[in-house]
């Protein structure tokens, strides 16, 4: 009995040094209808401690964090990691209407010219700020331009850029990478006045627009970096490789280019340009909405022989509005691959809202755990982009911020 109560005692004590600590160091306390920590919903009583400025200190018991504690409702959670968007295109926002199909709407997007360059600004201004006030806290953006760069030199987001490279033909292979190396080198100038840090690397556009020589070219200008492609968003893609014809040699023709510029390997384009990559590169595929299970299982025994990575990331708001469909969810799950999200661009989505992705996905695949979702918007997204030593999570010494989203997933908001 003795020992029992020295036990209790010592229990006590503890609790009561932890709430002295952090009444001491005033630490800000959270608990909410359920708290997401990055990989999984803590008990219903837990507390997560931060101090002022957000930084994790621990998640305790309701009955060892003290007084002061903030009540959240909804769903408290780190916050959001959107690894696909194009910020650059806010301006295209209502411009091109929903289900046109793929090949229609980047028919739209590439003689969509002409905007006024401060409407432009205008708008990225205005996607910057709605993604902040969502509560998205680092993105993985696609820019051809530097456009976007006075934005996010002073933005309190992370951003990874993809510097895209469009290249059709070997003849201008080195003349497109040097154009592009340029933008990225500006982008990069610019964001060192940034107060958050940031990266950046060329990237491929899509199997469809770069030639096997720009192709090299990247790889060699990648090594060890995180990229990412658009991957088999429509069933010409596959048909330009296996057949070199198609549905794409109506945009081929707006560049001037009158038949198919690929090899004709006879596989799909998954398997036709994957082998390029062979430097330890992470590499996003994006979208992935007619991406086969055996294309999964060939990629990633590929990818593990060669040791690149690969990261599926899915976007089916922007898969809803441009082709009314989503990719087999399930197949990427079943091959145990590394998911994560994005919002893509205003070109093809109603909103930038993360919590929005999350909620089509959850509608459409309603079996899938909503813990598994957010994992893959949070945690995964932050190991994808290479920055889970801050972001992500609900650990002790990271600042992933802190967000509320609602039982219907269908809003978010920054807490801090």
């Amino acid at each position: 009995m003795l020992i029992l109560n020295s036990i209790a005692e010592i229990r006590n004590g503890i609790k009561a040094c932890k709430v002295k600590r952090i009444k001491g160091m005033r630490f800000r306390k959270f608990r909410a209808d359920q708290l997401f920590d990055g990989y999984t919903f803590r008990e219903a009583t837990a507390v997560l401690i931060t101090d002022r400025e957000g930084v994790v200190q621990d998640i305790v018991p309701e009955s060892e964090a003290g007084d002061e504690i903030a009540y959240v409702e909804g769903i408290l959670s780190p916050g959001f990691i959107n690894c696909h968007c194009h910020l650059e295109l806010s301006h295209l926002k209502n411009v091109i209407p929903p289900h046109t199909g793929l090949i229609d709407f980047l028919c739209s997007v590439v003689t969509k010219r002409g905007f006024d360059p401060a409407f432009i600004q205008l708008e990225i201004v205005r996607a910057e700020k709605e993604m902040y006030e969502n509560g998205i806290v680092a993105v993985g953006d696609i820019g051809n331009t530097a456009d976007t760069a006075r934005v996010k030199s002073s933005s309190r987001i992370r951003w990874s850029n993809f510097v895209e490279v469009l290249g059709f033909t070997d003849a201008k292979a080195a003349e497109n990478l040097a154009h592009y190396s340029h933008i990225k080198e500006l982008m990069t100038e610019q964001l060192k006045r940034s107060p958050l840090p940031h990266q950046s690397s060329l990237v491929p556009h899509a199997p469809y627009s770069i030639s096997p020589l720009t192709f090299q070219l990247i790889n060699k200008a990648t090594a060890g970096q995180v990229i990412s492609i658009h991957n088999q968003e429509h069933p010409a893609e596959d048909e330009l490789y296996q057949k070199g014809g198609g549905d794409y040699l109506r945009l081929f023709k707006i560049f001037g280019i009158n038949e198919s510029p690929f090899p004709v390997t006879g596989k799909s384009s998954l398997r036709s340009y994957l082998p390029y990559f062979t430097l330890g590169q992470t590499l996003i595929l994006v979208h992935n909405t007619f991406t086969t299970e055996e294309d999964i299982i060939w990629a990633n025994a590929f990818a593990a022989e060669q040791g690149i990575k690969l990261v599926y990331c899915f976007c089916v708001n922007a898969n809803l509005y441009i082709e009314n469909r989503t990719p087999a969810i399930e197949n990427f799950i079943n091959q145990h691959c590394h998911i994560v999200m994005g919002t893509d661009s205003y070109s093809s989505n109603w909103q930038l809202s993360m919590a929005k992705e999350v909620q089509a996905i959850k509608k459409h695949f309603p079996h899938l755990p909503l813990a598994d979702l957010l994992q893959w918007s949070t945690s995964n997204g932050a190991k994808a982009l290479q920055w889970d030593d801050a972001l992500g999570s609900f650990e002790k010494g990271k600042m992933p911020g802190i967000i509320r989203i609602s039982h219907d997933l269908s809003v978010s908001e920054r807490i801090l």
